[in-house]
């Protein structure tokens, strides 16, 4: 039997110095380096500054920061003396690697790990980034898991960089000092990201994608700034938890709020679950050695069976494209933050599988100058990331949707009424082209309209969850449904004559709304997407008047409960808003319940009996 080896006795003949380590290094290897803010710089400057004297070596990486260094061998492909294989694009500075396609590997990272195994992709060497050993010669890999721990392990040589800065991050994130050939000790600061700016647009965003999460949920978050928006739009719920590939700032400010408490997951319960982390160096002092966060490889982290095992899960992540259809690209270009195939496709599927869970493709309506819409026609000239069959929630600045279940066309008019409304028209042009769309749709007045999220708002009603909101032109088929559905005397009330057909064209004017000249407002029972539409409040601006008229609807169910004083409130509160001095409804004398939603109000009502009953109210006249 072999002498077990005592690692102290072993490691002070492993320290080399950098000249040292470099130089074990061959022509014609495969150098992996450690990923993120893992990155071993110290050991990275050694290799560039060596460049010279190798040929063709290949740099396989997953994600790096693009420093000085790493810039400078990219640069230098053009004498083929290296090669840079991207796993993941990320956030490239230098516009000539983002250009360079050429060095994109596209691949989920949960098989990354299974490439390096397997040796598939042998490597060569591990250049890689951990905390000092502790009593047992155990060495954390600290903020890169990722698939850092699978390069190591599977590699012929294995250079260690021994950084006592590097947060000592618990979970399967260790190697041992057996499983090191070279240390290179050199202390230095950790790379960070500095929280970015938040646009006007993302923090919309956020806020449309906070009312889609509910208490309890576990979340995998994203990095760009629109995930982050949403991260900061949670601080009001309760018992989040986080399964993710990253672990930034501010999902440590929500823990620290008491928002994450792990508590309701389902699966590693009272765990932060990552792969890595990014942030700023009060994001490693909180990880270092913190019961809480548990850091495993992405082919756990994004193994779509684990992703499925959590309660309500939902997955937020960026898209840089999406077609009419639903198909989705999320491809990384030269001014994209972070981007790539990564493991979204995971997490969407697992997402969509787990109980309650959600996947959310969030994406700004409009390209960075404004100039054209990222909601196209169809896609035709980038690579599909996630399929039309997996995409579920799709959210811009200008809405929220649900795909799930819809036609064709009833997924073009969603996602035209969540595009920028400069290229709605396009859009519904070319969809009607691409037979995508009816010849006879139109948009009316919601061409222009932006939908007020703000004056969402959710009540109780014996026991049941109503959630009042303004309309959308997707209301169309359950609208025509409420109608459908009304007792032959609530269709009288509100029609003023029998009604027994609801066509579309009779009926358009309560979602071709623009939010100001005409608004309307739903309460909505079940579940995003397709819950039931079970009262409808609407106001028309007469402009020679300034005035709106307001009409109603309650299904049975709910009438004598309260909704349509909620209806009415909330149509007051819109109207008042857009400049509108006041509100009127023509009735009859016999629609009590009318005449007494108007006095519900906390203005003077008016009440002119004639041949039907005129009811007003002013604003700038309160009771």
């Amino acid at each position: 039997m072999p002498t077990p080896r005592y690692w102290p006795d072993e490691y002070p003949s492993k320290i080399k110095s950098i000249h040292e380590a470099v130089g074990r290094i061959r022509s014609g290897q495969r150098i992996f380096i450690g990923s993120y803010c893992g990155e071993p710089q110290f050991l990275v400057r050694g290799l560039a500054e060596n460049a010279r004297r190798f040929s063709d070596l290949e740099i396989i990486r997953l994600m790096s920061r693009e420093t000085v260094s790493l810039t400078q061998i990219a640069n230098r492909t053009q004498d083929q003396r290296l090669n840079i294989r991207s796993i993941y694009l990320g956030s490239a500075k230098s516009e000539e690697l983002a250009r360079n396609m050429r060095f994109y590997t596209p691949v989920n990272v949960s098989e990354v790990p299974h490439l390096f195994k397997s040796r598939l992709i042998p490597i060569d060497v591990a250049m890689i980034q951990v905390t000092p050993p502790d009593d047992f010669g155990w060495l954390s890999l600290g903020v890169s898991v990722d698939v850092t721990q699978a390069a190591a392990l599977s590699a012929d040589l294995v250079i260690a960089q021994v950084n006592p800065r590097m947060p000592r991050v618990l979970g399967q994130s260790f190697i041992n000092i057996n499983d090191v050939d070279i240390i290179v000790e050199h202390e230095e600061d950790l790379m960070t990201v500095t929280p970015v700016a938040q646009s006007e647009a993302a923090e919309r965003i956020g806020r449309h994608i906070a009312r889609l999460i509910e208490d309890g949920s576990t979340l995998q978050i994203g990095l760009d700034a629109a995930s982050q928006a949403t991260v900061q739009a949670l601080a009001d719920k309760n018992d989040l938890g986080i399964h993710s590939f990253f672990l930034t700032d501010d999902i440590m400010h929500l823990y620290s709020r008491g928002v994450i408490t792990n508590r309701k997951k389902g699966y590693n319960e009272g765990k932060l679950v990552a792969g890595c982390a990014m942030g700023t160096q009060a994001l490693y002092e909180f990880l270092d050695f913190n019961p809480s966060v548990d850091f495993h490889p992405f082919d756990y982290v994004n193994d779509v069976d684990v992703i499925s095992r959590h309660n309500k899960m939902v997955s937020m992540n960026v898209a840089q494209t999406i077609d009419l259809a639903g198909q989705v690209s999320c491809d990384a270009v030269a001014n994209t933050l972070y981007a790539g195939v990564s493991g979204i496709p995971n997490f969407v599927r697992g997402s969509n599988r787990s109980r309650g869970g959600k996947s959310i493709i969030m994406l700004q309506a409009t390209t960075d100058d404004g100039k054209a819409s990222r909601i196209v026609p169809l896609l035709t000239e980038t690579i599909v990331t996630v399929p039309r069959e997996d995409v579920r929630f799709v959210v811009t600045e200008f809405g929220a949707v649900s795909l799930f279940g819809k036609s064709i066309q009833e997924r073009a008019m969603a996602l035209i009424s969540i595009a920028h409304p400069d290229f709605r028209d396009e859009l519904l042009h070319q969809a009607k082209e691409l037979g995508m769309v009816g010849k006879d749709r139109s948009l009316g007045e919601s061409v222009q309209g932006v939908y007020p999220v703000k004056l969402e708002e959710t009540v109780e009603i014996d026991g049941r969850t109503i959630t009042l909101r303004p309309a959308k032109p997707v209301d169309e088929r359950r609208i025509q449904e409420h109608f459908y559905h009304l007792d032959r005397e609530d269709v009288v009330s509100r029609f003023f004559q029998e009604k027994k057909q609801f066509l579309r064209t009779d009926v358009e004017s309560t979602f071709k709304i623009d939010y100001v000249h005409n608004f309307t407002f739903v309460a909505v029972v079940g579940e995003f997407g397709f819950g039931q539409i079970v009262g409808v409040g609407e106001y028309y601006l007469d402009q020679s008047r300034n005035m709106a008229e307001v009409a109603f609807s309650v299904s049975k169910a709910f009438q004598e409960k309260g909704m349509g004083r909620m209806l009415i409130r909330k149509l007051a509160e819109a109207a008042r808003e857009n400049g509108i001095a006041g509100l009127f409804a023509y009735t009859s004398q016999k629609n009590k319940r009318m005449i007494n939603l108007f006095k519900s109000l906390p203005y003077k009502t008016r009440v002119q009996m004639e041949e039907d009953v005129l009811l007003s109210c002013r604003f700038d006249e309160p009771v």
